[in-house]
C-alpha cells in the first residue's frame, strides 16, 4: 500500500499558553474527525503530533487516525527550542519510515506542518535543520507563524511552502485554526490525489493561500 506520512509540529512553549494551546486543542477533533470517517483518506495517509518547547516530544505516534478514538492535547510551558524539534522529527521519520516498508508499504516523502508562534531561543538549531533536511527520508516542510514568529525564520524553516500570520486582519486563534484547517485540506487533498493517479504522478496538495496569512516567498537569495 502508498502511504503519506504527515507530522503536525507544534511550538507549545510558554507564550502559546492559554489562548494558543487552547485553539489547537479545540480544531484537533475537527481534524480526526475529518480524516478518520473518510477511509478512502485514512487508508493512504499517517499522522503523528509533535509538540516542541525546552524539548520535543511525540505527543501522537505516527497512526491510521481511524484506529484512534482521540489525538491527545497540547499543552504549553518553557522556552522555544527548534533544534530539538528538528532532532526529535530526523529521529522519529527515520523510525517511522523503517517500520513502515518492513510491513511492505511505498513510502511517499513524509510532510511536515510546522507551527511557532515566536523566534527560537536555541543557537543550533540551523544545524539541527540542516541535518533533517539532508538525511535521506528528509521530509516537504510546509511552515507557519504566527502572532511573535519571524517571517525570515519561518522562510528558513520551510522547504515547500511558507506563511506568516497577519496580524491586523486576524487573531491567533482564528489563525490557529485556519493553520488546522488548512493541514486537513491537505492530507484529504493529497490523498485523493493520489488514489486518482494510483501513485504515478502524485503532487503533495497545499493551500496556495490560507485566510488571515501571507504566503511567503522561498525563493529569496
Amino acid at each position: 500500500m502508498q502511504l503519506l506520512p504527515f507530522y503536525m509540529v507544534c511550538d507549545e512553549s510558554g507564550s502559546m499558553a492559554g489562548g494558543g494551546v487552547d485553539a489547537i486543542n479545540a480544531a484537533l477533533p475537527d481534524l480526526h474527525q475529518e480524516i478518520s470517517t473518510n477511509p478512502s483518506v485514512a487508508d493512504k495517509t499517517r499522522f503523528a503530533l509533535i509538540g516542541f518547547s525546552t524539548q520535543a516530544s511525540v505527543l501522537q505516534p505516527l497512526a491510521d487516525l481511524s484506529e484512534l478514538t482521540q489525538l491527545p492535547s497540547l499543552s504549553a510551558g518553557g522556552v522555544t527550542s527548534f533544534g530539538a524539534a528538528f532532532r526529535l522529527l530526523k529521529d522519529t521519520i527515520e523510525k517511522d519510515v523503517a517500520v513502515l516498508k518492513g510491513e511492505g508499504h511505498d513510502v511517499y516523502r513524509p510532510v511536515v506542518f510546522f507551527l511557532s508562534d515566536g523566534i527560537p531561543t536555541d543557537e543550533g538549531w540551523r544545524t539541527a535543520l540542516n541535518e533533517l533536511n539532508a538525511f535521506r527520508y528528509a521530509p516537504k516542510i510546509i511552515a507557519f507563524g504566527i502572532s511573535d514568529a519571524d517571517a525570515a525564520t519561518i522562510t528558513e524553516v520551510a522547504n515547500f511552502k511558507a506563511f506568516i500570520q497577519q496580524n491586523d486582519s486576524i487573531s491567533p486563534a482564528v489563525a490557529l485554526r485556519e493553520f488546522a484547517s488548512s493541514l486537513t485540506r491537505s492530507i484529504v487533498s493529497s490523498a485523493t490525489s493520489m488514489a486518482a493517479q494510483g501513485g504515478d504522478g502524485f503532487q503533495l496538495q497545499v493551500d496556495e493561500q490560507v485566510p488571515g496569512f501571507t504566503s511567503l516567498s522561498l525563493d529569496k537569495l
